[in-house]
C-alpha cells in the first residue's frame, strides 16, 4: 500500500508540478492543510489526510490538487462513489489539468456502475493522455467490460436472492457458506472484533437451526480461520490458516476430520499444496480425489490462480496443476467451487468480461474432459460490485452467497437464490449409509468403496465416521453401483444398487450390519451374476470374487461352503440343479485362482432357502443369490 502510494504522489509531482511547490491556488492556509495531509499519508493516516484535505477544500473550494488526492485516497479505501466525485470535481475546474487521471476517474465510474461515462473518459485517457503499454491495455479491457456490462443490464437473468434468517445471520459478519451434499448442514465464517471462526447450523424440519461454534479444535482465539469448504460426504473440512506456527507460507490450506460430533485437529497439507507463497480457498471434488485452490505461485498466468491437486492410490496429493488460460487470465481468479457433478465449477474473476471488480462465472467440461470458456452469470447476480464466494446445492437448483448490499441483519450476511435454468450443474443423487456391528449395533469404521457396475471405476473410497460409522457418497444419476465394505476382523459386505429408481430428491439410504470372522456366520455375494437360467460366471462378477480371493487369503485358516440359491419360478428339480452349478462354477473359479479346494466345497438349496417373498420381482431377485457360510477356522 504504501509503495503504491509513493509512486502515486510521483506520478502526481510530475503532472502538476507539485514537487516545486507549484499549486494552482494560492490560499496558505489550503495548501499548508494540503501538505499535512500528504505528509500523514506517508504514515498510511487516510483517515487524517482525508480530514485535512476537505477541510482545505473548504478554505479554497477551487484546490483542484486537493481533489485529485482526495479521488486517490477514496479510490483506495474503494469508496468508489466518493472517489468519482472528487475526480469531477477537480475536472470541473479544469478539464485539461492532469489528464492522466482520466484513467482512474473511469476506473471508479466503472466500479460504481456508471458505464457510458467510463468509456468516455477511458477514450479521452487514450487519447489526450500519455498511456504506457500496459496502461492502454488495461483500459481497452475495462472498456470491454463496460460494453458487456451495458448489455447484461438489458438482458437480466432471474434473482431474488432471500436472507437465511437469524438463526444463521447475526448483527456480525458472516460469509463463506458451505453445504454437506445432503443439505443438512452448513458451515460458514463468522467474523466477531476481526476475529473469523466457523459456525455450523443444521436443517431439522426444513428450517435452519441455531448456529453454534464449531470446534475449539479448529477455531483459535489468536489466528483467523476461513475460505473453507465441507467435503460433499461432511467428513473432512479444509480451511485456509494465516501466519500460524506450523504454515510454510503466508496462508496455507488445513484439513480436519470429522469425529462424531467433534472435529480433529487439523493439519497442514504441507507440500507440494502449500509453498511459501500464499494458498488459500480450497474446493474439493465429490470423489475426494481432486483439490482446487488458489494460488500465487511462480507459474501462474495472474495475480492469483486457480490449480487443483490429485491423490494418488497412496492418499498423497500430487503436484498441482494450472488450470490454464480457459480458467485463468493475467488478472484474479478466485474462490473456486467445483459442484458435486465434477463436470461444473464457478469462481470469481475480474480478468473475463464483467460489470466491474470481480464478477461470478461458470465453467463446464467438455467431452474431453477439458474446461470450456467461462460464462458471466449475468446481472443482476452480478454487478458493478464485487462477487465471489458462490456454492451449489448438490441439486442444482439453489445459490448460497454473502453480501452487506441487501437490508440483512447487519454487515455481511448468507442469502440463497434459485439459480436461473441454463446455470446450473448436472443433478447428482447420493447414498447415505450406517455401517456397524451387526450384534452390538455400534458403528464401525469400515473401509466403504463404491464403483460403477459395468466398468468398475472407483467412485468413492473412503472410511465411515470412527464414532457413529456414517458415511455419504455422491452419485451420477441413472447408473448401477457395487459398493463393498470391509473392517478388520469382520466378514465383508457387498451391495449394489440402481440410482435409476431413485427420484433426484430422494437420496439411498443403506443400513449396512457386518457380522464378526466366525463359524457359522456367512455373506450373500451380491455383485455375482450369471445369465438367466445359465451357470457361466459373467465377467462383471470378477471384481467381487477378487475381493473373495483376498478374504481367504488373508484367512488362511477359514473354510468356506459356497450356496446357490434361485427363486421359485420353474421346476423344482431343475431350480436345484441349476443352484448347485452355480455354487461349483464359483468353487472352480476360486480354485483355478490358487485357493486350495480343501478349504472349499458347494450346496445348491434351488428354491428352499428363500430370504425374501416370491410373489414380486425385487423379492425373487433377493432370493436369487450365492453366498458363503464359514465352515471351520
Amino acid at each position: 500500500m504504501r509503495t503504491f502510494l509513493i509512486c502515486l504522489y510521483l506520478s502526481l509531482c510530475s503532472i502538476i508540478g507539485l514537487c516545486q511547490e507549484q499549486y494552482t491556488v494560492k490560499n496558505k492556509s489550503a495548501i499548508k492543510l494540503y501538505e499535512k495531509a500528504r505528509s500523514v499519508l506517508e504514515l498510511n493516516e487516510f483517515d487524517i489526510a482525508e480530514k485535512d484535505l476537505a477541510t482545505a477544500l473548504k478554505a479554497d473550494p477551487n484546490f483542484l490538487e486537493a481533489y485529485l488526492l482526495l479521488g486517490d485516497i477514496y479510490r483506495i479505501k474503494q469508496d468508489f462513489l466518493k472517489s468519482k466525485e472528487s475526480y469531477r470535481k477537480a475536472f470541473s475546474i479544469n478539464p485539461t489539468f492532469g489528464i492522466d487521471r482520466y484513467f482512474y476517474l473511469a476506473e471508479t465510474e466503472l466500479k460504481s456502475g456508471d458505464y457510458q461515462q467510463a468509456i468516455n473518459n477511458f477514450n479521452i485517457y487514450k487519447e489526450k493522455g500519455n498511456p504506457s503499454p500496459e496502461k492502454l491495455r488495461l483500459a481497452e479491457k475495462q472498456i470491454k467490460d463496460c460494453y458487456f456490462a451495458l448489455d447484461a443490464i438489458k438482458n437480466p437473468v432471474s434473482f431474488n436472492p432471500v436472507n437465511l434468517g437469524a438463526n444463521i445471520n447475526t448483527a456480525d459478519h458472516e460469509y463463506m457458506a458451505s453445504l454437506t451434499t445432503d443439505g443438512e448442514t452448513i458451515i460458514f465464517t463468522r467474523q466477531i472484533n476481526n476475529n473469523e471462526d466457523f459456525y455450523k447450523s443444521v436443517k431439522k424440519n426444513g428450517e435452519w437451526q441455531v448456529s453454534q461454534y464449531l470446534s475449539e479444535n479448529i477455531n483459535t482465539p489468536r489466528y483467523n480461520e476461513g475460505a473453507q469448504c465441507i467435503s460433499p460426504d461432511g467428513r473432512f473440512l479444509f480451511f485456509t490458516g494465516c501466519n500460524r506456527p506450523d504454515g510454510m507460507g503466508r496462508c496455507d490450506i488445513y484439513v480436519s476430520e470429522k469425529e462424531g460430533d467433534n472435529w480433529s485437529k487439523p493439519v497442514n497439507l504441507g507440500a507440494p499444496i502449500n509453498t511459501g507463497g500464499w494458498e488459500s480457498q480450497p474446493s474439493l471434488s465429490a470423489d475426494g480425489r481432486t483439490l482446487y485452490f488458489v494460488s500465487d505461485r511462480p507459474g501462474g498466468l495472474g495475480s492469483y490462480d486457480i490449480w487443483a491437486s490429485k491423490l494418488d492410490d497412496d492418499a498423497k496429493w500430487q503436484k498441482p496443476i494450472n488450470l490454464g488460460p480457459t480458467i485463468n487470465t493475467p488478472f484474479d481468479e478466485q474462490s473456486p467451487f467445483i459442484h458435486p457433478d465434477n463436470e461444473t465449477l464457478y469462481f470469481s474473476s475480474n480478468g473475463w468480461p464483467g460489470l466491474g471488480n470481480k464478477d461470478l462465472f461458470i465453467s463446464r467440461k467438455d467431452e474431453s474432459g477439458n474446461w470450456k470458456i467461462p460464462a458471466n452469470l449475468g446481472f443482476p447476480i452480478n454487478s458493478y460490485g464485487e462477487e465471489t464466494g458462490l456454492s451449489i446445492s448438490s441439486d442444482g437448483t439453489k445459490a448460497f452467497f454473502s453480501s452487506n448490499n441487501y437490508k440483512g441483519l447487519g454487515g455481511f450476511d448468507i442469502y440463497a437464490f434459485d439459480l436461473p435454468q441454463n446455470l446450473r450443474p448436472k443433478p447428482v443423487n447420493y447414498v447415505k449409509g450406517h455401517v456397524f456391528d451387526a450384534i452390538t449395533k455400534k458403528g464401525l469404521n469400515a473401509l466403504v468403496e463404491i464403483a460403477e457396475l459395468n466398468s468398475g471405476n472407483s467412485l468413492y473410497a473412503s472410511y465411515a465416521d470412527r464414532i457413529d460409522g456414517s458415511f455419504l457418497a455422491v452419485l451420477p444419476n441413472n447408473k448401477k453401483y457395487s459398493l463393498n465394505v470391509f473392517e478388520n476382523g469382520y466378514l465383508f459386505y457387498t451391495e449394489n444398487f440402481s440410482t435409476e429408481r431413485y427420484p433426484d430428491d430422494k437420496p439411498i439410504r443403506l443400513e449396512i450390519p457386518l457380522n464378526k470372522i466366525k463359524v457359522g456366520n456367512k455373506v450373500i455375494l451380491k455383485n455375482i451374476f450369471f445369465d438367466t437360467n445359465k451357470y457361466d460366471i459373467k465377467d462383471d462378477s470378477k471384481s467381487e470374487l477378487a475381493i473373495l480371493i483376498d478374504f481367504l487369503n488373508e484367512n488362511k485358516t477359514v473354510n468356506i461352503e459356497i450356496q446357490g440359491h434361485t427363486d421359485n419360478i420353474g421346476d423344482d428339480k431343475a431350480n436345484f440343479v441349476l443352484s448347485e452349478n452355480r455354487a461349483k462354477s464359483v468353487l472352480k473359479y476360486l480354485v483355478n485362482e490358487g485357493i486350495d479346494s480343501k478349504r472349499l466345497r458347494y450346496k445348491g438349496f434351488g428354491e428352499t432357502a428363500p430370504i425374501d417373498s416370491n410373489d414380486n420381482i425385487i423379492g425373487r431377485a433377493n432370493n436369487r443369490r450365492t453366498e458363503f457360510l464359514i465352515i471351520a477356522m
